[in-house]
C-alpha cells in the first residue's frame, strides 16, 4: 500500500471519529488535498520579485508586479476549465469578481470590498503549468504595513491550523534576520524535526548582483553555491538557486516585435552598443538615430532590464537570424529558470506524495491532540505508525539530522549519505550520482555497490551510533532502488 493510500485510510478513519463535530469539515478538506496538485507558496521580502517569478513559472503574465492593492492579498493561482477570480472575504460568502486583462497582468476589480476585507483571492486559469501545481502568491514580508506582512505569516505559519501550502519557494537577496525567523517558523517539529525538506531558496533578481554585466549570472551562481553550502542556510532550505526573475518572465512571453527592436541595438558597432548600455539613462536618452522611440525604450527596459537588453543584443549580434522562439529558449536557460524548474521537479514534484502526506498527517496529529474523542487514540496511533514506519519519513529525519549537524562524519561520507537518501532529488540516478539516461542495469549495479558499502558502515563497530542509524536508512533506500529496477514494466 502506498504512502498516500495509508494516509487516506487513517484520514477516513478520523473523519468517522469526528463526524458531526467542527473538525469533520477540516479533515474532509485535508483528505481532498491528497488528490489535488501540490501547493507551493512563493514568499519573500517585499520587492523580492515573487509575482514576477510566479509569472515565469506559469509562462504567462498573470500576477500583477506593481504595488497595486491586490499585491497585498494572498492570491492562489490554480488550473481550471474557466477563467474566474473568486474573493474569499474575512466575513461572508465567497463572491466572484470582475476582472480585465489587456496584454498584461490580471486587473481585478474588488468592487465594494476593501483590501482588509479580503482573506484571499483565488484565480482559476486554464494552464498546462498549473495542472501539476497550485501556486500561492504572498504579500511581502518586511512590508512597511505590518498588516500586509502578517498575511503571509498567517497563511504559512498559522497559530491554530495547518498551513495550506505543502512547500515554499523563498526569495531572498541576502539572508535577512526576518528571513531566518520566517523559515524556521515554517518548518515543523512533528514529522522530522526542523528540516528544510519543504523549502527552496531563490537568490532573486540575480542579474542585479553583477550590476547587469553579461557575467552577472555566473557571479550569482557562485554566490548561490556558497549559500547552499552554508550550515545556517542548509538548516532552512534544501538548495539556493539564482534566478533573474524579470528576464525569466520576459523570456516566457517574448514577442517578435521586441526581438526586432533588440536587433536595432545588436546591429550597432560593439563599442557604441556598450556605451549606449552603460546605464538605463543612457539607453533612454542617447542615440536618437537608433530608431526607437522613448516609449519603446522604456518598454524594453521594463520588460528586460538592462542585463536582459545587453544579453539579448549580444546573442542577436552573434546570430542575427535568431527567432523569438529560439531567443526565448536561450534566455530561459540564461535566466536560471530552467535550473529552478529542474530543482522543483527533483525536490518537490517527484516527492509530491510524501509532501502531501506529510501535510495531511501534521493536520491530523494536531486535531487528535486538541480534541480527544472515542476512537481518537486509535487515529493518533495510526498517524504515529505511518510516521515511524514509512521509509520516506525516515529519510526526511536523516536529512534533517545531516543538515542540522546531528549526524557527522567524513565530508565525502556525509555527502554520499545525503545524496542516497534523496537530498538532491528522489530519482534513482540522482541518488546514485549517475547520468539521467543510465540504464536499469547500471542503476541496479550502482545501488548494489552502495548497498554493500553502507551495510558494512552500519555494522562496523567503528561507526558512531548516529551514523550507524543513518546508515541503516541508507541501506533501506538502496534496497528500494534495487527492487524498483527488478520490477517488470
Amino acid at each position: 500500500m502506498s504512502l498516500i493510500d495509508r494516509t487516506r485510510g487513517v484520514l477516513n478513519q478520523a473523519i468517522e471519529v469526528y463526524r458531526g463535530t467542527p473538525y469533520e469539515r477540516r479533515l474532509t478538506a485535508v483528505a481532498g488535498r491528497l488528490d489535488e496538485p501540490l501547493r507551493v507558496a512563493i514568499a519573500g521580502r517585499i520587492k523580492a520579485g515573487k509575482s514576477t517569478l510566479l509569472n515565469a513559472l506559469v509562462g504567462d503574465r498573470l500576477a500583477p508586479t506593481d504595488a497595486g492593492e491586490c499585491t497585498r492579498i494572498v492570491t492562489w493561482y490554480q488550473d481550471g476549465h474557466t477563467y474566474r477570480v473568486l474573493a474569499l472575504p474575512t466575513e461572508g460568502e465567497p463572491r466572484q469578481l470582475r476582472f480585465s486583462r489587456d496584454d498584461g497582468a490580471i486587473d481585478v476589480d474588488l468592487g465594494d470590498l476593501a483590501v482588509d476585507d479580503v482573506a484571499q483571492l483565488v484565480v482559476t486559469w486554464p494552464s498546462q503549468a498549473l495542472r501539476t501545481v497550485t501556486l500561492i502568491d504572498t504579500p511581502g514580508i518586511g512590508s512597511l504595513s505590518e498588516q500586509t506582512s502578517q498575511r503571509s505569516w498567517d497563511l504559512l505559519v498559522p497559530d491554530d491550523e495547518e498551513t495550506p501550502a505543502d512547500a515554499v519557494v523563498y526569495l531572498m537577496r541576502h539572508l535577512h534576520a526576518n528571513d531566518v525567523e520566517f523559515l524556521r517558523a515554517f518548518h515543523d517539529v512533528e514529522v522530522s524535526r526542523p528540516n528544510p525538506v519543504n523549502a527552496i531558496g531563490i537568490l532573486s533578481r540575480a542579474d542585479e548582483i553583477g550590476v547587469g554585466r553579461l557575467d552577472a549570472m555566473a557571479s550569482a551562481r557562485r554566490i548561490a553555491q556558497r549559500m547552499s553550502g552554508d550550515a545556517n542556510i542548509r538548516r532552512l532550505v534544501q538548495s539556493v538557486v539564482p534566478v533573474a526573475g524579470l528576464l525569466a518572465e520576459t523570456a516566457a512571453t517574448l514577442t517578435e516585435v521586441e526581438v526586432a527592436q533588440l536587433r536595432r541595438v545588436a546591429e550597432l558597432p560593439v563599442a557604441q552598443a556598450e556605451q549606449l548600455l552603460l546605464s538605463a539613462d543612457r539607453f533612454l536618452q542617447n542615440m536618437p538615430e537608433l530608431g526607437l522611440t522613448s516609449i519603446e525604450r522604456e518598454a524594453l527596459l521594463g520588460r528586460f532590464g538592462l542585463f536582459g537588453v545587453r544579453l539579448s543584443a549580444a546573442m542577436l549580434r552573434h546570430n542575427p537570424a535568431t527567432t523569438a522562439t529560439e531567443l526565448s529558449q536561450e534566455l530561459t536557460e540564461r535566466s536560471g529558470l530552467a535550473q529552478l524548474r529542474e530543482v522543483l521537479g527533483s525536490l518537490f514534484f517527484e516527492r509530491r506524495d510524501v509532501l502531501k502526506s506529510r501535510s495531511a498527517l501534521l493536520a491530523l496529529a494536531d486535531v487528535t491532540r486538541i480534541c480527544v474523542r472515542p476512537g481518537s487514540e486509535q487515529v493518533a496511533g495510526g498517524v504515529e505508525e505511518i510516521i515511524a514506519s514509512a521509509h520516506p519519513f525516515n529519510e526526511l529525519r536523516v536529512l534533517s539530522s545531516l543538515r542540522s549537524g546531528w549526524v557527522t562524519g567524513k565530508p565525502e561520507v556525509v555527502a554520499e549519505l545525503e545524496q542516497l537518501i534523496g537530498g538532491s532529488g528522489a530519482a534513482a540516478h540522482q541518488r546514485l550520482r549517475l547520468p539521467a539516461d543510465a540504464s536499469a542495469g547500471e542503476l541496479a549495479a550502482g545501488a548494489a555497490d552502495a548497498l554493500s558499502r553502507w551495510q558494512r558502515r552500519a555494522e562496523s563497530p567503528m561507526t558512531s551510533y548516529e551514523m550507524s542509524m543513518a546508515a541503516r536508512v541508507a541501506v533501506r533506500s538502496c534496497e528500494g532502488m534495487i527492487a524498483e529496477q527488478r520490477q517488470p514494466w
